[in-house]
Order: structure tokens, then C-alpha cells, then sequence
């Protein structure tokens, strides 16, 4: 397991990579989202009406955001990687975003994953070597992960990374078209004092 806190930030555990999405890795970022809409549609973030006449970026202008943002190291965004025998492929992402420094030291992370690589313990892996890159390398306090209460999975997700339960948002995301409740688990730094 490798880290390191320069753009392009690439963290790896044996046959997983996480690592900035490239302009050339459109069509497999496409074909996994179009493959996952129906199982990702009930957890994704929706714009509300205020927003919702401006259309989403285009898949260049949103990697070139991401680049923008993690080089800042404001939010990284990185695809989840598994690497096989003859290629990679694409089987999710992971964003820690919200990245603060000074007296508060904190971030968020937000994941999604292939069906067919759920409950397989990528998601878990991947989250953790982030959490490790969050605490470790950038040294915050805290790393929160908001996940919606029916979202069991992104609950064992959570614990067995071992972050803890904090409390209640209501109305925290808008999410499926409406403002909804989220369940806020922490897992903070030992080292920061």
C-alpha cells in the first residue's frame, strides 16, 4: 500500500488502484454508469430546481474540475481501479471532497460501485486507503462519511472502516430529487491532538 500527496495522487492495495480519471477513460467511465443507472439513482446527489436548468458538464470538463480541485487539494476524485490479467477496469469512485485545513482539518468521502463489485469488500478497501491518505499523509482531524439511513451497505461500509456512528442530518443532501436525512459517521486522527 502506497501514498503520496502529489498531483496525480494514486493509492494502491495489491490488485486495486485508485487514481485520477484520464480524459481517455470516457468510454469505460460510460459504460459502467450507464450499466449501474438503476442501482445508482436512489443514492445519487440531484440538483435542486434552482439548478436544475443547467445541464451536467461534459465528461472532459468534469475531469478537468477534478484535476483542478485535487491539485488544490480542495477534493480528489479518483476512480477505483481492478486490475486483471490482460487490463484494468473502472469499478467505481471515491471523492474525498470539502478538504479544509487550518482549525478545523476535515473532508468527506463520497463512493459508488459497480453491481457486480458490490458486497465484495472493494468499496470498503478503497475507502479505507483514502481515510489512510486523509489522516495520514494530509494530517486532518477528520474525515465524515453521509450516508442515507436505507443504505445498509454504505453503513457496513462505514463501520468496517471503522468509522462512528455521530448523529442525524435531516434534510442534509439533496438526493433522488428531494432534500434527505443522512447519518453522519467520523472516524478522526489519533495522531492530532
Amino acid at each position: 500500500m502506497g501514498a503520496s500527496s502529489d498531483w496525480p495522487i494514486k493509492l494502491r492495495d495489491h490488485e486495486l488502484e485508485l487514481r485520477p480519471l484520464r480524459i481517455r477513460d470516457r468510454r469505460a467511465w460510460d459504460s459502467v454508469r450507464n450499466k449501474n443507472r438503476d442501482w445508482l439513482e436512489p443514492w445519487e446527489a440531484t440538483r435542486p430546481d434552482m439548478d436544475s436548468h443547467q445541464p451536467p458538464p461534459s465528461f472532459v470538463s468534469m475531469v478537468m474540475q477534478y484535476r483542478r480541485e485535487g491539485s488544490a487539494l480542495r477534493s480528489i476524485s479518483l476512480g477505483i481501479w481492478l486490475a486483471g490479467t490482460k487490463r484494468e477496469r473502472l469499478i467505481g469512485q471515491l471523492t474525498l471532497s470539502g478538504i479544509v485545513f487550518g482549525a478545523m482539518r476535515g473532508a468527506h468521502i463520497g463512493y459508488w460501485i459497480d453491481q457486480n463489485f458490490a458486497n465484495q469488500g472493494y468499496t470498503s478497501r478503497a475507502v479505507s486507503l483514502m481515510t489512510d491518505f486523509g489522516l495520514n499523509q494530509l494530517l486532518l482531524h477528520r474525515i465524515e462519511i453521509n450516508l442515507r439511513p436505507e443504505n445498509e451497505a454504505s453503513r457496513r461500509v462505514a463501520e468496517k472502516c471503522g468509522y462512528l456512528f455521530e448523529g442525524l442530518r435531516p434534510r442534509y443532501l439533496h438526493i433522488a430529487g428531494d432534500w434527505r436525512d443522512h447519518l453522519t459517521y467520523v472516524k478522526e486522527n489519533p495522531k492530532i491532538t
